[in-house]
């Protein structure tokens, strides 16, 4: 559990090397983003590459970190690997697998006895190879992470696209799929396309109803959920050193909804206080020492233009609560203008339910501003007219504020406290309700709200918002209501208003927990044996992908042209379906069930072109692989974004689909399809996506002359026919040609192990 205090000094040795040879080489002054990404640079990196315009450059990263839903499948392939300990620290966090039903402590016995098979394994394979174990009921591993782990200046991969939160700590801390945490597991560099700068100036400090949680979502409707793509946001300025340590993380978490590769913030004195505050004093006395290295060069914030890509500045003082959706995270509304918003649209205006916490906004600072509004509301004689929901972010919180009275405010106001873990973020939530198909509304301080994603429910319209504002709403249960003008009438009949959020940013009397949920590994993992049932329905050891056959692809039948938005949540579901995250093959049989044809407009419905009927994906799928014959999957813009999980990219490689083709990629999916072997390119032309016809048998030339930059061509044979081509392009370097080739990056790996 201990931080590895040693291996952090290590880093900060690097820096004033790194840094000073990076300005030498690149004669300019570094933003901090670029110093961190210097002082890790990979020592076998031949490259050295100092200064933007590279390709994909070779990483270092300091630590690991899995949730247990992406951890089974990742550790299922570092098994292959023949390593016999990870090369880096490295932990698991089971905080996915825990469904929100009656309340924590049920719902956590619950999990345990359901999910037992799961939990060993992953028990079981981290006291072997070396890994920290965080068991159920621990927390949501961001927040563990920012407790625990994160530290500035640091490195970290994470399989969980909100890996970022720990820029709340100064980290550079990147989602990733099971495939690249294998990688440096395994001790192999990681390779991460070198990103483009985006600096977002913080001036004014928050005040009243404005809180963190108000800057990601302004910033989420200035640059939308792909304005980020490819890119690091590095955060600065006085309004940035005034936010406290847990608020840079809420606005670093919630980055990825952007498409950012990660966001960060600089090291300051509200650090440091979090440092010292969670048993950390070594770390910031340490950082202390370097802290110049620490941020960006004085003369990158004078001149914010010259050095980044992209420059947003916000005045926290003029900054409005924001309200985002509904169906999206970047539509974002003014707390003024909110109100219209709803009336205008038609969305339902009644609240059913409001939820706060999860790994975005379930600090101690959060909670305690949002038990500020629940004791108003008792002390006001206020009937709370939504469901109400809290969930803390870790046990460590949770035991802090409960011995802090704030729980039992919020149940005295009628909320239900549910287990330290993702619980509703992700679906994994029993929803009350009388009808599903009622258009409805609820309110969360999620991070996501795409269709389905909290409770499977396309009527459902979700809108995120900072905790207090949710539970603001949660008491009025009317999403016209704005908590900074309006009055509510009480059990007495009088007009009431609600006072200004109050918040404490560390507890006065200190963090407390009596067990944190933490298991180290043993000292001598040879002895250990991993637990797999070879007839478990959940675990399913992995076989390699067979290689490239060295030809052209040809005779591919279209699987499916996806229409429209299609993150990893329509290619691979969460909610019921990650109980089968170490299952490939189970899980595959929910591969692209959310996805709209573009043919009929209907979800898990293509055409099979061996019987000319119409039927599931996976099933349409599954009977072109037992004919020996390939397909191809077209998509629309940003296919892939969303979540890290992989799953997304091995299912269609399981079941036999050859090549993705799409208008563009989200980044963390298409680095998972190159991981696994696959071929992902897209249109050099996005009009070519209207040529594709639902009866057309395709064929991809070019491949026998794989080269980095050098298109592919795409053959198109219809039903009446014709045929027409055209260019696609890909981002393939190199090495990845070779994992192509060799049929996924884990069996080069393992051949180099042996």
């Amino acid at each position: 559990m201990a931080f590895d205090l040693d291996m952090i000094k290590k880093v900060y040795d690097r820096y004033s090397t790194r840094v000073a040879a990076a300005r030498t080489a690149t004669g300019k002054h570094l933003t901090l983003t670029e110093k961190i990404l210097y002082a890790h640079l990979s020592e076998g990196d031949a490259k050295q590459a100092y200064g933007r315009g590279v390709d994909y450059v070779d990483f270092a990263p300091d630590r690991v970190a899995m949730q247990d839903a992406t951890a089974q499948m990742a550790l299922l392939q570092f098994m292959q690997a023949g390593r016999p300990q990870v090369a880096v620290p490295s932990t698991v966090h089971c905080d996915h697998l825990i469904q929100a039903k009656v309340g924590a402590v049920e719902d956590l016995h619950t999990a345990v006895d359901v999910n037992r098979e799961v939990y060993d394994f992953l028990a079981s394979v981290s006291d072997k190879y070396g890994i920290g174990f965080w068991k159920a009921g621990a927390g949501i591993i961001h927040q563990v992470v920012l407790e625990n782990y994160a530290f500035p200046g640091g490195m970290m991969i994470g399989t969980d696209s909100h890996t970022p939160n720990a820029g709340g700590l100064g980290m550079v801390a990147i989602g990733v799929g099971g495939a690249d945490a294998c990688d440096v597991m395994a001790g192999l560099p990681w390779e991460l396309k070198f990103p483009k700068l985006i600096g977002v100036k913080l001036t004014g400090k928050l005040s009243g109803w404005t809180s963190a949680k108000d800057v990601i979502l302004k910033v989420a409707g200035i640059l939308t959920v792909k304005g980020g793509t490819g890119a690091i946001v590095e955060y600065f300025g006085e309004g940035a050193q005034s936010l406290s340590a847990t608020g840079k993380g809420t606005i670093c978490n919630m980055g990825a909804e952007i498409g950012a590769t990660t966001s960060i913030f600089g090291y300051d004195e509200k650090m440091a206080i979090y440092l010292r505050g969670t048993k950390r004093a070594e770390i910031a006395d340490a950082a202390n020492a370097v802290k110049e290295h620490l941020t960006g060069d004085p003369e990158v914030y004078a001149s914010p233009e010259q050095y980044f890509d992209q420059v947003i500045e916000i005045n926290l003082s003029e900054l409005e609560p924001h309200i985002n959706g509904p169906f999206t995270p970047d539509l974002a509304w003014p707390i003024s203008k909110f109100a219209t918003a709803v009336k205008e649209n038609g969305w339902p205006r009644e609240l059913e339910v409001g939820l706060i916490g999860s790994c975005t906004n379930s600090s101690y600072e959060d909670i305690t501003r949002s038990a500020s509004i629940a004791k108003q509301a008792v002390d006001k004689h206020l009937k709370t007219r939504a469901e109400f929901t809290i969930t803390p972010g870790s046990e460590m919180v949770r035991y802090t504020v409960e011995r802090d009275g704030y729980l039992s405010t919020f149940e005295a106001m009628g909320g239900v406290v549910l287990a330290n873990a993702c619980g509703p973020c992700i679906g994994q939530w029993a929803r009350h309700t009388n009808d599903p198909t009622r258009k409805n509304s609820i309110i969360t301080s999620f991070n996501r709200n795409f269709a389905k994603r909290q409770d499977g429910n396309p009527n459902t319209h979700a809108f995120v918002a900072s905790p207090e504002v949710v539970t603001a709403m949660a008491i009025a249960g009317d999403l016209t209501f704005n908590p900074l003008t309006d009055y509510l009438t009480n059990d007495k009949g009088e007009q009431v208003k609600l006072d200004e959020p109050l918040g404490i940013e560390m507890p006065v009397k200190g963090y407390a927990v009596e067990d944190a949920g933490y298991q180290a590994p043993a000292e001598d993992g040879s002895v250990v044996t991993v637990k797999v049932d070879p007839k478990s329905s959940r675990l399913q050891l992995l076989e390699p992908f067979t290689a490239w056959e060295g030809t052209d692809i040809t005779g591919l039948k279209l699987l499916i042209k996806a229409r429209g938005k299609c993150t990893t949540d329509h290619i691979s579901m969460a909610g019921p379906w990650l109980k089968f995250r170490g299952h490939l093959d189970n899980i595959s049989n929910n591969m692209l069930i959310g996805a709209i044809n573009y043919f009929n407009n209907t979800a898990d419905s293509v055409k099979n072109e061996l019987t000319g009927e119409y039927g599931p994906v996976p099933a349409t799928q599954r009977d072109y692989k037992a004919h020996g014959i390939g397909s191809i999957v077209v998509g629309d813009e940003n296919y892939g974004e969303g979540s890290s999980r992989e799953h997304a990219a091995m299912e269609p490689r399981h079941l036999g689909v050859r090549a993705i083709l799409v208008k563009s990629f989200a980044r963390i999916h298409e680095t998972n399809l190159k991981k696994q072997g696959m071929l992902g390119i897209t249109f050099a032309d996005s009009n070519d996506y209207e040529k594709i016809q639902e009866d057309d048998t395709i064929d991809i030339t070019g491949l026998t002359t794989f080269a980095p930059g050098k298109q592919l061509t795409v053959v198109l044979h219809h039903k009446d026919g014709t045929t027409e081509s055209f260019p696609v392009n890909h981002t393939y370097n190199a090495q990845q040609i070779e994992w192509f080739k060799a049929g996924g990056a884990l069996n080069i790996i393992r051949r180099q192990m042996a």
